[in-house]
């Protein structure tokens, strides 16, 4: 092998399989299998078939440039990660050409369009760091990552240092573990522990070194959506522009050795199709719904019938101190609060037929998490149990949730808000990653938008907030998916504006939302707000913008102003004259004519230099336009730094929905959009992967349940439907299964390399892990002639849903649980222990 071919290989090798990376993770073992497999079959069998090609057609004298086009081709395409899209692209190669299209004027084009993003992390290897100590002795630290657990898509998690041990070569050693937020590193311990070894170490020692290892490089991952079709495309252009130029002779040789080099490129490709078609498998497939709970106030229990028997469960349960410590903590309850004091005191007999609850604590929000073995009997009192939720919270990367959870309410929501982490180059101040340079960012929503198109009803709308980093991408995005015609505005709201004199700059003081809907057939209610000052009635112009024809006004046939029309029709000008609401004013002298015929100013005698007004009314209101400066577009309320104010959403949901409508937000941040929904009593859904999920979204929905006073609450109009005697609700919240999760679980056989594929199949385009058992074998098994469904090994340390999930899978409504079935919409009753395996296979086999 010479040394073209050994660069060739490795180099292959390396672009394919993409930076090593170390820790504990389902794409790290992803990654083993493809390296095995890569080195143990594709490699020899390429070998093999390129001698053969070279032999065959008498062209050995090509296969030092065979390998040199091979390397340059394969080279663009990708990135340290190993995802495959347009990661080199000289000048010569015409990536532009598929952008244009005869249709559209103006389309965006990013490099990742054809991708899914997945997400951004650093890249971190186990390494040895030398440094100089105060007094100039040398320490060395080594940084062990070997159990670093990956992060999930994009959860904002820091990396911390925990004294591991020192070494037989005098190495302090460092175990890197992701933390949650409130963990963080004890430099003291660490310098503690060093301090056996060497005396005069520093917490400046430590810092240093950890500084070094925090430099390692961030790698952003995606998976190419149809790889094949993408490469095979470009290896079409490189042949033309490469191969066919100008200058070449077409000879037959010439001819073979092109032939032969696309006949190469193509098994390689076909390789590599397979393991990327693999993870688009895996991202697409159906996610598993885990840790599920409900939340429903006391109303809402003892409102149906033997709800007073389950509430005295509850009351009397040995959780119940866990739920009113919770009650506590969330400010809804006294410190000195007694569980008595829910039933009105007066009354002997706690749970008699007469028993009424306090009115004070109706509305308490009971938690089923603190009451698993009641759940059931809380379910069971609901014969349509989906219908009779107010929302869903779910904690997922919000790709998963939308693809998982689309059948169920495809075409069902009326309206979407989104505010989206902003194209920023730094995310330390989020808690979440925002880190993504543009055309990431772009893929990122696409991705989840273009999903998000298809849960909106043909009457729905979607709101998308940004700001100057992002509105260049998301106005065209937004155009591209939803089309131009169904643009509808670009509102104007107030950010927080920071003050910065060392800014050669002015300060941002406005964020942009784009008001789009899925058709021309869409909901929408004018809003007016209140003006500070009343209006009385007063003259105002009747012409408006734009070209009309002439009417008669007072039997006079008058030409509107140049550029403008009437604002009313010929009808309309008639009533107005009726009722001397409409009147012509000389420009020369001031005389107003009310009634009669227009035969000229009777004073100067002229008769077209005049203006035409109409009387407007007194009125206390202003209709809204796309100037919303008026009102806060943040707040603070919750802690938390982007949280979009209530009386924004206030306005979003009521200007494109109506009561009862469904709501949604799939970067829910602190739930702004979820509480104001159910505030104005519509249904909603709420996505978000932060941890923040449990600290800020869940209790926030908890205590609007039980009545939250903060932001719209003190609206006259609010006050009117959600207040302290009519609040209360019933939602559930729960986790889904994600991508991580799936590589890490998923069986995929590391072992016989010599099975052969499929007939009619070679090595390059059927892998034989591709015929792994994945899931199948852990969750079914064979009793008898039949295979019965049994989850309880796949996730032995989560709660499965498998009601909920079947719900999501299937696109079916839950209409009621029992102990041992539930029931779907249209489907009828399913028995737990009778799982119709086909049910379950999207879930287990992809």
């Amino acid at each position: 092998m010479n040394r073209h071919e050994k660069e060739f290989y490795k180099a292959l090798n390396d672009l394919f399989i993409g930076e090593e990376i170390e820790g504990k993770s389902g794409y790290v073992n992803l990654m083993k299998i493809k390296s095995t497999y890569y080195t143990k079959i594709v490699q020899p069998e390429l070998e093999e078939l390129i001698n053969k090609e070279l032999e065959i057609n008498g062209i050995e004298d090509f296969r030092e440039e065979l390998f040199e086009k091979l390397y340059t081709f394969f080279k663009r395409y990708f990135s340290e990660s190993g995802s495959i899209y347009y990661t080199y692209t000289p000048w010569s190669e015409r990536i532009y050409e598929r952008v244009y299209d005869p249709e559209k004027d103006v389309i965006l084009f990013w490099k990742t369009h054809m991708l899914y993003y997945v997400k951004t992390e650093k890249n971190y290897k186990s390494v040895e760091i030398k440094i100089k100590g105060i007094n100039g002795e040398e320490i060395k630290f080594y940084f062990d990552v070997s159990e670093l657990e990956h992060k999930k898509a994009n959860e904002r998690k820091d990396i911390m240092f925990e004294f591991k041990e020192i070494d037989k070569e005098k190495r302090i050693v460092l175990r890197c573990i992701y933390s949650e937020r409130v963990r963080k590193t004890k430099i003291d311990e660490i310098v503690k522990q060093a301090n056996k070894e060497y005396k005069d170490i520093t917490t400046e020692d430590v810092e240093k070194a950890i500084r070094i290892f925090n430099k390692q490089s961030e790698v952003d991952y995606f998976i190419n959506k149809d790889a094949e079709k993408f490469l095979k495309e470009q290896l079409d252009m490189y042949v033309y522009q490469y191969m066919f130029d100008s200058e070449n002779v077409w000879s037959i040789k010439r001819v073979k050795e092109i032939q032969v080099f696309k006949k190469i490129a193509n098994k390689i490709i076909e390789f590599i199709a397979q393991f990327e078609n693999e993870l688009v498998k895996i991202w697409n497939k159906p996610k598993f719904v885990f840790n599920s709970n409900y939340v429903i106030t006391i109303d809402r229990i003892v409102e149906k019938e033997g709800g007073y028997e389950v509430l005295e469960k509850i009351l009397n349960h040995k959780n119940i101190d866990q739920q009113i410590e919770e009650w506590k903590e969330l400010g809804i309850v006294d410190e000195g609060f007694k569980k008595e004091e829910i039933y009105q005191q007066e009354q002997s007999n706690l749970f008699s037929e007469r028993w009424e609850i306090n009115e004070k604590y109706k509305h308490l929000p009971i938690d089923t998490r603190y009451f698993k073995d009641i759940e059931i009997e809380i379910s069971e009192l609901f014969n349509n149990l989906d219908d009779a939720l107010d929302g869903w919270l779910i904690k997922s990367e919000n790709y998963q949730a939308l693809n998982t959870i689309l059948p169920k309410f495809r075409e069902k929501i009326q309206t979407i808000y989104i505010d989206p982490p902003f194209n920023l180059d730094s995310s330390d101040q989020f808690m979440y990653r925002t880190n993504y340079k543009d055309a990431n960012w772009a893929t990122l929503l696409e991705n989840r938008i273009r999903l998000a198109r298809e849960w909106l009803n043909e009457k729905g709308s979607i709101f998308v907030r940004c700001d100057y980093n992002g509105n260049w991408i998301v106005r065209p995005l937004m155009d591209e998916i939803f089309g131009n015609e169904n643009f509808r505005n670009e509102i104007i709201v107030s950010r927080i504006s920071k003050q910065d004199p060392k800014v050669k700059k002015f300060n941002s003081a406005t964020d942009s939302i784009y008001f789009f809907s899925k058709t021309e057939n869409f909901y929408f209610k004018l809003l007016f707000k209140k003006l500070k000052k009343a209006k009385g009635e007063r003259w105002h112009s009747m012409d408006s913008q734009g070209q009309g024809k002439p009417l008669y006004i007072f039997g006079y046939l008058l030409d509107p102003p140049k550029g403008r029309h009437w604002t009313y029709g010929q009808e309309r000008i008639k009533t107005l004259e009726k009722k001397k609401k409409i009147r012509i004013r000389c420009k020369n002298c001031g005389y107003e004519h009310y009634e009669g015929v227009w035969n000229g100013c009777p004073n100067c005698k002229n008769s077209v230099d005049v203006v035409v007004e109409y009387l407007l009314p007194s009125t206390e209101e202003k209709q809204i336009d796309s100037n919303w400066t008026d009102i806060s577009g943040y707040t603070s309320n919750w802690n938390f730094s982007t949280e979009n104010s209530e009386i924004l959403l206030k306005r979003v949901i009521e200007s494109t929905s109506e009561e009862k409508d469904l709501v949604m937000d799939f970067f829910l941040g602190s739930g702004t959009t979820t509480a104001v929904a159910h505030k104005l009593r519509r249904k909603w859904i709420g996505i978000e992967l932060g941890d923040h999920f449990y600290t800020v979204i869940l209790p926030r929905m908890k205590k609007v349940l039980a009545y939250d006073k903060s932001g719209i609450s003190k609206e006259k109009d609010v006050k009117e439907s959600y207040n302290e005697k009519n609040a209360g609700g019933f939602f559930k919240y729960y986790e889904l299964e994600q991508y991580e999760d799936v590589l890490r679980n998923a069986k995929y056989e590391h072992g016989n390399l010599n099975l052969q594929p499929s007939p009619g199949k070679d090595v390059f385009n059927e892998y034989i892990f591709m015929r792994s058992t994945k899931f199948v074998e852990t969750v079914l098994k064979r009793e008898g002639n039949e295979y019965k469904v049994n989850l309880t090994k796949l996730y032995p340390e989560m709660r499965i849903d498998i009601v909920e999930t079947l719900s999501n899978v299937l696109g079916k409504k839950i209409k009621k649980i029992s102990k041992e079935s539930f029931e779907l919409e249209d489907i009828g009753e399913i028995r737990y222990d009778n799982i119709p395996v086909e049910y379950i296979k999207p879930l287990i086999w992809w």
